[in-house]
């Protein structure tokens, strides 16, 4: 599959390389030729200096011999006319990143006109997100799968006794559950029985909810299930204005502290039931006279890192159930899990993911990567003539780096074993990693319709 990027910053980069993942051909195009430079000597990708907004460029680049064109510079405008001229060139598929919350009201209308068949908008995905994991009651992070009856959570493991030191297999307290991922050091483990758990391990656990909360208990992981009735948000971009919307329909009572003036007059105006206070988020005094204490979740969502990790910290010092950071350095993603804050959302994983789901297809239900990339849960469902489908997963033949973690069949939960059959329609829930990606794709694509990308030129 022939891919071309256009705009080679941070979103950009992430999808060339989660794409060179997916073994597929991937064309970088970008203006400045020092970030492809530096690019090229990291990845296997073909970069091009070069502005996509010309005609020329992209006829001399034989756009349309491109699969799929993602236009992912840091103007919306200029993504919609990449992705306009594009189509007219007769690329097959476009997508666009867009962010302006006014063209997202309108969203079927700009697809439509504009020659577009995905649009992607990194702070609304994050903030559908951080909604969903605010809307919990309980504080581990939790992704789920098969609509809500498969849940992953983080846990933290430190130097529990119960845990550090021993082998998978001769763990007691997972009947129903399956380890099915392990960070260690910066680096992601797709376990066996005999993997021997080490201080500060972050596992990653599949099951039922019920399940988790009893692990949480083994793990005196506090399951406060106190409900979020009270929002800060530390900043009132993008993300901060998608996230005060959704939690006002929510019925939850929001806060936004922001420093630009104009900005907090546009929020005021836009927002119908949230408290939008001008002022540094970043002063401790300001936190204290709006009572940080009283309320519920912390959110940092401003434009700078280090500004949301320091003050979720602070939120966690003032005795808030969750405090939520964003980031967007992916480096800042080994350090979150050695902070005591609750949880942090990276916009370009997530909308990595998202693009990822969209080229893989109609069988393919999300996608969510682990650890910055290096690994994804995927959630699929089996299709007919797929390899997969009628034999037992240990006969799959299938690599260290892949793993089952559940199957839903006829609505039940199955934690799998090495006999468990997985049949057509079941959902799976797979764990791999990164390098694993093109085996997985080969062995969940029905052998005789194209692979994949089948589902790829269905209708988006």
């Amino acid at each position: 599959m022939k891919v071309m990027v256009v705009g080679a910053g941070k979103l950009g980069y992430k999808l060339a390389e989660a794409m060179n993942f997916e073994d597929m051909d991937v064309t970088l195009v970008d203006l400045n030729s020092d970030k492809l430079e530096r690019i090229s000597d990291h990845l296997d990708v073909l970069t091009v200096q070069a502005n996509g907004m010309q005609i020329g460029a992209l006829r001399e680049l034989d756009v349309e011999t491109y699969d799929l064109l993602v236009a992912a510079t840091n103007s919306d405008e200029v993504n919609t006319l990449i992705c306009t001229l594009s189509k007219k060139l007769n690329c097959k598929k476009t997508i666009a990143r867009i962010r302006n919350p006014e063209f997202i009201e309108h969203i079927d209308f700009v697809k439509e006109q504009f020659g577009i068949d995905h649009i992607i908008n990194p702070d609304l995905a994050t903030a559908i997100e951080m909604e969903r994991y605010i809307s919990k009651t309980y504080n581990l992070y939790s992704g789920d799968f098969a609509k809500g009856k498969v849940s992953m959570v983080d846990f933290h493991l430190g130097n529990n006794n119960s845990f550090v030191g021993k082998k998978i297999m001769d763990l007691e307290g997972l009947e129903g559950l399956l380890i099915t991922a392990i960070s260690r050091g910066g680096n992601l483990i797709i376990p066996n029985g005999s993997t021997e758990l080490k201080v500060n391990d972050v596992i990653h656990v599949i099951g039922k909810s019920n399940n988790i909360n009893r692990l949480a208990e083994t793990l005196g992981v506090p399951m406060s299930n106190k409900e979020t009735k009270k929002v800060m948000i530390l900043g009132g971009g993008n993300i901060g204005y998608y996230l005060a919307q959704r939690l006002e329909n929510s019925g939850i009572s929001v806060t936004i502290i922001e420093v630009n003036k104009d900005r907090c007059e546009y929020l005021a105006e836009k927002l119908n039931h949230t408290l939008v206070i001008h002022g540094d988020g970043t002063n401790i005094d300001l936190l204290q006279e709006e009572d940080l204490a009283s309320y519920d979740t912390f959110v940092g969502a401003t434009g700078f890192d280090e500004q949301n990790l320091l003050m979720a910290l602070a939120a966690k010092q003032y005795g808030i159930n969750k405090a939520i950071a964003k980031i967007s350095r992916p480096n800042y993603a080994h350090i979150v899990d050695k902070l005591d804050i609750d949880v942090a959302f990276n916009p370009v994983n997530i909308t990595v993911s998202n693009v990822l789901k969209f080229i893989r297809g109609g069988k393919v239900v999300s996608v969510s990567l682990l650890l910055g990339g290096e690994g994804e849960v995927t959630e699929i469902i089996a299709s007919e003539n797929s390899p997969i489908i009628d034999k037992p997963i240990a006969k799959l033949g299938l690599p260290k780096g892949i793993i089952i973690g559940a199957i839903v069949h006829n609505g039940e939960v199955i934690i799998p074993n090495g006999n468990s059959i997985i049949r057509e329609g079941d959902r799976i829930i797979v764990f791999s990693l990164s390098s694993d990606t093109p085996i997985l794709n080969k062995m969940t694509s029905p052998v005789n319709k194209g692979g994949i990308f089948n589902g790829f030129r269905g209708n988006h």
